[in-house]
């Protein structure tokens, strides 16, 4: 593996489903202790790293808002979920060693500081991991759209989404055996063949401000790792396919 990191400054969006670890609902601390371990080491790399939680794994608001829950109300209580796997995480990086700051974008100040732009900078200038609690703050916006968001403010170089699966495919690679991985698209066919990998909002962020993504299997022991390094992991999506 190369000895100096492709990308400065990340942005790693984790879903909540990966957190589940071999369960069905809930958060495994193994799991936790796995991703914690490489987030050490590319610090120790000297790569900024700033994260965003999805909830999936212990509260959807769209889903609970199709079975007839209020959409505000489900995704204010989706946005505590990911405070709760926030703090889970700041739990474990410490546990190992790394200074971790969680910043909230809902205030509440016992546990999390308030998203501050200039702060948060400031701590991953320090070699502190920050993770972006409570998605955007408003109803109506995925966790992706989040750390998209969250990448432009802070400058990072590039979004890595880690996921239960090892790219993009043209179908549920899950339900179709004969589905075909991509090892790169662009933005446009992305939202084109609407392949949901990140919701629109997201993904038109991201092409508005050529932020690279890149998809890749965190399940697979070292992926964080070559992702930020440069190595070739998962599907990458950028201005040109």
């Amino acid at each position: 593996m190369a000895k100096n990191p492709r990308f400065k400054r990340i942005i790693l969006k984790i879903s909540g489903e990966v957190l589940v670890g071999e369960g069905e609902y809930g958060i495994s601390p193994q799991a936790i202790r796995e991703i914690s371990r490489e987030i050490k080491e590319l610090i120790e790399r000297g790569v900024q790293v700033a994260l965003v939680v999805g909830g999936g794994n212990l509260f959807r608001g769209v889903d609970s808002s199709s079975k007839g829950m209020d959409r505000t109300s489900a995704d204010y209580m989706g946005m505590l979920a990911t405070v709760i796997n926030s703090l889970a995480l700041q739990d474990a990086l410490e546990k190992i060693g790394v200074s971790t700051r969680v910043q909230s974008a809902i205030e509440m100040r016992q546990i999390a500081e308030p998203y501050i732009r200039r702060k948060a900078i400031r701590h991953l200038e320090k070699a502190r991991a920050v993770i972006f609690a409570g998605g955007t703050g408003n109803p109506y916006f995925s966790t992706d759209t989040a750390a998209s968001l969250r990448a432009m403010e802070i400058g990072a170089d590039v979004l890595l989404k880690a996921t239960k699966v090892d790219g993009v495919y043209d179908s549920d690679p899950v339900e179709n055996k004969d589905a075909v991985k991509f090892d790169r698209l662009s933005y446009i066919d992305v939202l084109k063949k609407n392949l949901r990998v990140m919701d629109a909002t997201a993904v038109s962020l991201c092409m508005d401000n050529q932020l690279p993504i890149i998809v890749f299997n965190v399940r697979e022991k070292g992926n964080i790792v070559r992702a930020a390094m440069g190595q070739k992991v998962g599907t990458i999506i950028s201005a040109v396919e």
